[in-house]
């Protein structure tokens, strides 16, 4: 009887540590905080492999924490927003939600999109970081940026990190247009086929169900309330902003919202996000792929050391929004529920009745705040390996197995691999104009922003 008794103690303490130990920031979808250290779930070293040398990189950078997010705030902050002042409830009698007595709303409309001071903070941090990580690569004189405030602002607070003086370093701001083709920062603004909508309405139907009993719960405990699914949705919203402006926030406890509750929001938005711009599109990695083509291009082109030309720098640094990100690891096969599976039915994995525990496609991961997808060149003479050029792909500094082009050290990728690797990606995902059925005239199918000549 002894041995059972046991069990059931270790697992209560295990259990009790696990609780103690969830983090709600971590479970924030698009508003997650960035984080390293458990950004994906990466076996791989981050140091360069043993005999091998970064001698050029490129990173597409999402801008920094902002006040809030227009559709978010419009749609859900602010209809909760109006009811609390409205409401005459006495929130100081009611338990968990006590706080709701003396909370003040620090999210203003006012302040839609702008970035914050810690947005601003978590750009210089990544420009120090950029500048430590390959102080021996030349600092570039040029970094492009999508052309909206909170992605310039973003380009030029990480250039005060990166180089001390800001001097030397030009931000290029690359337009947002409707009609730019693939030759922009944000190639689904110019793809016809391509709905910032899609994937809400999926997401709407477990949003539904993992807050239902929240809704019960509340209501109980605030009847004159009348808590709403969206309501609760907006809880978790408030936690991640609230923590931007004022470095925490009661939401966020686990006594309003429990862990499997914090699970559901993430849940809802990895399924938001799998079908707008993850591989429940079928369009996803045809607007990724000409940023992962382009800047494999420029890491592979011949440089001149001694020129300033863009086409001669070190690093690529480009800064866009939360829907690149991830459409570029489409167009690499990455992140893939049904990769090794035997078949490729990725939206089979996105179940929207219950959670998928085992997937690997998790928006708090593949696109929090400042998330970062990296390519580096590397020069290798390792033992094991023929004496050449290899390429290796990183997400928030954690590096990745590229599916199918993985023969380097520690799973990098030989360069003539790679050149075959691409083309077979190209068939795979198709071209912008035709995957996003542009009817529009001067549209591009490639990305040219790292030529001179733009």
């Amino acid at each position: 009887m002894l041995a059972p008794l046991l069990f059931s103690i270790v697992t209560l303490v295990l259990s009790v540590v696990g609780a103690s130990n969830f983090n709600p920031l971590r479970h924030l979808a698009g508003i997650t905080p960035p984080n390293d250290s458990d950004a994906v779930s990466s076996s791989l070293d981050p140091l360069p492999p043993k005999g091998c040398n970064v001698t050029r990189a490129a990173y597409l950078i999402r801008h920094g924490a902002i006040h809030s997010n227009d559709y978010e705030f419009e749609h859900f902050i602010e209809p909760l927003l109006i009811k609390l002042a409205k409401t005459h409830v006495n929130w100081s009698t009611i338990p968990n939600l006590a706080f709701l007595s003396t909370w003040k709303n620090p999210i203003l409309s006012e302040e839609q999109e702008w970035l914050s001071r810690s947005g601003k903070l978590q750009a210089m941090a990544a420009g120090v970081e950029v500048a430590q990580r390959y102080f021996y690569l030349r600092t570039p004189k040029r970094i492009w940026s999508a052309s909206s405030k909170r992605t310039v602002k973003t380009a030029e607070f990480f250039r005060k990190g990166l180089r001390s003086h800001g001097n030397g370093v030009s931000v290029v701001k690359i337009d947002e247009g409707k009609k730019m083709g693939a030759n922009t920062l944000t190639p689904y603004e110019s793809c016809p086929a391509y709905s910032k909508a899609t994937g809400s309405d999926l997401s709407t139907e477990f949003l539904k169900i993992y807050t239902k009993p929240v809704v019960t719960r509340f209501n109980a405990l605030a009847p004159g309330f009348n808590f709403t699914s969206s309501d609760i949705y907006a809880i978790s919203l408030i936690c991640g902003y609230e923590t931007v402006l004022r470095g925490s926030s009661p939401f966020c406890d686990l006594s309003v919202l429990s862990i499997n509750e914090w699970l559901g929001f993430e849940y809802t938005n990895d399924i938001r996000y799998f079908y707008n711009s993850g591989y429940g599109s079928p369009i996803s990695g045809a607007m990724g792929f000409p940023w992962v083509n382009a800047t494999f291009d420029a890491l592979m082109s011949d440089q001149n050391k001694q020129s300033d030309k863009v086409e001669d720098q070190d690093l690529y640094i480009s800064f866009t929004h939360r829907h690149l990100p991830p459409m570029v690891l489409v167009a690499m096969g990455l992140f893939n529920n049904s990769a090794y599976s035997g078949s490729n039915k990725a939206q089979q994995t996105m179940p929207l009745h219950t959670i998928n525990h085992q997937r690997v496609w998790k928006s708090s991961q593949i696109l929090p705040f400042m998330t970062d997808v990296g390519l580096e060149k590397l020069e290798c003479d390792s033992h094991d390996y023929d004496k050449g050029t290899y390429y290796r792909v990183l997400l928030n500094n954690n590096p990745l197995s590229i599916p199918d082009c993985h023969d380097g050290p520690s799973e990098s990728c030989k360069e003539s691999t790679v050149v075959k690797w691409l083309s077979g990606r190209a068939k795979i995902v198709g071209d912008f104009d035709t995957a996003c059925n542009v009817k529009y005239e001067n549209s591009s199918n490639i990305l040219t922003i790292y030529k001179e000549s733009n």
